[in-house]
């Protein structure tokens, strides 16, 4: 064989010099195979600085190789030409070549596919040449900096995270391409559809570049319509309601819902189907959504044709088991579902959780459940078998925590309900997620199990994304009774990493101001107790109504924890300074002011300890429609102190929707506060009823007063109930007005009899004090306006006192900036 003239060659295809770049949209030219003699320039020489859009073979293509010489060769020596950053010994060790082996085409296509396949290489050349491997390479450039242009709605910084691309990092054509995508769909999440990225270099010496995405980021699309398709059971509003997509208004400055996002609208479809479905539509379904582009390009109308199918009942419910030692009947039993209940998807969930846990306590932590469901159109009613199996016994490892930068582990971990070393349970991992997203602290919270060192041994990784937990808010508002108001509050959610809240916080109005600092510890003592701490100073200016200011300074210290998931337990204890200051010259004489409140004025220390005990089965923490709640508050003061009192207060609420939109909603209250010791209940002590906690009456409008001063006094009894109905909206849900029919009824009352007769044991017929019935009703108007929520009361008392004040009209709003 004559080494001269047995040479072969082979190159690698996205030789396309240092201006090659993938285009996201796929320009570029083909690959282009090319042969060169093995002494061939491995790096061509340096060029002045210049600016070129690049061109690049397509997206996924392979490289060609053209072997000149295809017979077999035996390899003397290797030789690295074109090394400049990268040692000649790191080739090496890439290349599946080694002095001594037999290579032919094959052999060599593999060793140029190996090399370029490290990201280190613009270009790959394999040569043989007097029986010696020529390997010819032209290094990837190194990269200068990474640039932005025509960026405006994203910051330099939210892009800069999105890449892989970095200063010093290597260039490669497939990052390039990774990137381009992944700002593009930064940007359709900002609802920018028509958004585009052209990557540009600028080669500089040394073998180095600059990176340019020029961006044009188009206009925002937002959604100029939802229009809902088949629906029967629920109004377009109540379809809307449930969805997330928003249609775009002029005044949601702050929405990040009104533009279009695919994968926002699948979210949208499955909050439907479990709307549905919670509502006996067991064949409910999203025939279609279709999101139309408007011809100018600026706005989607979106469609959705749903199925809503007929409403179901539950029909037969049974479990079956094949585990001897778990009796089915018993099971059964715990079971919150019966024949003949609505439909609701969600108790099936709550089925299969009753049922694991029953089975975790009594020793059986590797149950598995399954719901088959059969439905009977006939009858409208879905037969539910939860099939109750014995799966693969499996302990937990260990429990990796990451993504918590800032939160310190023991807060994630005692939010866990499982350990390690505890029997592998679904259900209780999930609930742990479910806690670890309650907290507030965490963006996304994702819980997985892999294997662990052995097939019984799984390994638990919680993977936290932290968000920000700390706030800043000033505020201001205006209403009919309190004028013009302004806060101004900072909280941490997360103190110092450990999950403790801090709150200080200044409010100022013309009727209350108020400072005061809150501490909480969710966790004391490493157990599920909730302790804290309170420092405040409180002015409420009551002389519009009742002649007097009243200000309290103290602190206080807070423990509660939950008697069971329905159930909290609040205790407290506060020790204060209370003062109530009269106008200079009120209590000068015989006659000046109200003597039920002249022998109250000056300053008392009040030590009082009380509990509170929280009942909530309602199915909505926030805008309940079925179920109910309830407290029991009492305080009692005397604990030290100038004051001695009992005080009592109750109240429930029951809720029952008819349908979304129709919602009854019944509310009951009362309380009595005593003294004791021969105390009577001084001014501060005792309650006062109207404005919003009963319409149709002013702020203290209600209840005993004094005829001569016209002075609310107060009073020791109340009993309050009001029936409200919330009516549909008729009107665009954009417009943000919700209505409601409301009717309250009342009374308040029973000073003590000190107050209530002269010096000489007569009655005081100056001062008013009626048990009787007050009654009102009227409207509610709740607007979510641009500028904040706003409240409008129209109600008409039906019952009253002659000396009670009267309202017709109350409006209130406040905002946050």
């Amino acid at each position: 064989m004559n080494d001269m003239t047995s040479r072969a060659a082979v190159r690698l295809s996205a030789r396309s010099s240092l201006l090659a770049l993938a285009v996201a949209a796929g320009l570029g030219a083909p690959a282009l195979a090319q042969t060169a003699p093995a002494t061939a320039p491995a790096t061509p020489a340096p060029a002045p600085a210049q600016t070129a859009t690049p061109q690049a073979p397509a997206a996924g293509a392979e490289p060609r190789v053209e072997i000149a010489a295809p017979q077999t060769i035996t390899i003397n020596r290797i030789i690295v030409q074109g090394a400049q950053r990268i040692d000649q010994t790191t080739v090496l060790s890439y290349l599946p070549i080694r002095p001594g082996d037999a290579v032919d085409a094959s052999v060599l296509d593999v060793a140029v596919r190996t090399l370029s396949r490290t990201g280190l290489f613009a270009d790959v050349q394999l040569g043989i040449q007097n029986g010696d491997l020529i390997v010819q390479i032209v290094e990837n450039p190194i990269i200068n900096q990474v640039v932005f242009e025509g960026n405006k709605a994203l910051s330099q910084d939210k892009l800069t995270k999105e890449v892989t691309l970095a200063p010093r990092g290597i260039y490669t054509r497939a990052k390039v391409q990774e990137d381009v995508g992944a700002i593009v769909e930064l940007y359709r999440l900002q609802g920018r559809i028509s958004a585009t990225v052209t990557p540009k270099l600028v080669q500089l010496e040394q073998n180095r570049v600059d990176v340019i995405f020029e961006i044009n980021e188009g206009p925002q699309t937002g959604i100029s319509a939802i229009n809902v398709l088949g629906n029967d059971a629920f109004s377009d509003r109540d379809v809307r309601g449930v969805m997330v997509t928003e249609k775009s208004t002029w005044w949601k400055f702050f929405s990040n819902n009104d533009n279009y996002d695919p994968n926002r609208l699948e979210y949208d479809q499955e909050q439907l189907r479990k709307f549905y479905t919670n509502r006996g539509f067991y064949d409910f379904r999203v025939v279609s959504s279709v999101a139309e582009l408007q011809p100018d390009d600026q706005a989607f109308q979106l469609t959705l044709t749903l199925n809503e199918g007929d409403k179901y009942n539950f029909g037969e419910v049974k479990v079956v088991t094949q585990n001897d030692r778990l009796n089915a009947d018993f099971l059964q039993r715990l079971i919150p579902i019966r024949s003949g209940d609505l439909y609701e998807s969600d108790k099936i969930e709550q089925a299969v959780d009753a049922l694991t846990f029953a089975a975790g306590s009594a020793g059986y932590a590797f149950v598995e459940i399954n719901p088959t469901y059969k439905a009977n159109p006939d009858t409208d009613t879905v037969d539910v078998t939860f099939n109750v199996s014995e799966g693969q016994r499996v302990y937990i490892d260990r429990i990796n925590v990451v993504g918590n930068t800032r939160t310190i582990d023991p807060v994630i971990r005692r939010e866990l309900l499982l350990t390690e070393g505890d029997a592998f349970n679904r259900a209780l991992m999930e609930r742990s997620r479910n806690n670890l997203r309650a907290l507030g602290f965490f963006k996304d919270v994702t819980v997985e199990e892999t294997r662990g060192s052995a097939p019984d041994r799984s390994v638990i990784n919680v993977n936290v994304q932290e968000q920000p937990t700390g706030e800043l808010s000033v505020g201001a508002g205006f209403s009919s009774v309190d004028s013009f108001t302004v806060n101004l509050g900072i909280s941490e959610r997360n103190f110092r990493g450990r999950g403790q809240n801090v709150v200080a916080r200044l409010e100022w109005g013309s009727l209350r101001q108020q400072v005061d600092f809150r501490f909480t510890e969710p966790k004391f003592l490493g157990r599920d107790l909730r302790a804290g701490f309170d420092v405040f100073h409180s002015r409420y200016d009551l002389s519009e109504y009742s002649s007097y200011d009243y200000r309290s300074t103290g602190a206080g210290l807070r423990l509660s924890y939950p008697l069971n998931g329905n159930m909290l337990l609040s205790t407290r204890y506060f020790l204060k300074s209370d003062e109530i200051i009269v106008p200079t010259g009120y209590c000068a004489g015989a006659g000046q002011g109200s003597s039920a409140l002249c022998d109250q004025v000056g300053s008392y220390i009040n030590s009082s300890a009380g509990y509170t005990l929280q009942v909530n089965y309602t199915n909505d923490p926030v805008r309940p429609t079925r179920g109910w709640a309830g407290s029991l508050r009492q305080d009692l003061a005397g604990l030290g102190g100038d004051v001695n009192y009992v005080k009592t207060e109750a109240d429930a609420s029951w809720y029952y929707g008819f349908t979304p939109a129709w919602i009854v909603s019944v509310q009951g209250s009362t309380g009595y506060v005593s003294g004791w010791n021969g105390d009577p209940i001084r001014i501060n002590d005792r309650f006062f009823k109207g404005g919003n906690s009963f319409r149709g009456f002013e702020t203290a409008g209600m209840g005993p007063r004094d005829l001569t001063t016209t002075d609310a006094l107060g009073g020791n009894f109340y009993a309050i109930g009001t029936v409200e109905l919330t009516l549909p909206n008729y009107l665009p849900e954009q417009y943000g007005i919700k209505t409601s029919l409301f009717a309250d009824v009342g009374t308040l009352g029973v000073l003590d009899d000190r107050y209530k007769l002269t010096s000489t044991g007569t009655v005081n017929t100056n001062i008013a004090d009626e048990l009787s019935l007050r009654a009102s009703a009227g409207i509610s108007i709740h607007w979510r306006s641009p500028m904040g929520p706003i409240r409008f009361d129209i109600s008409k008392v039906l019952s009253k006192e002659d000396y009670d004040k009267t309202e017709s009209f109350r409006f209130s709003t406040s905002t946050q900036f």
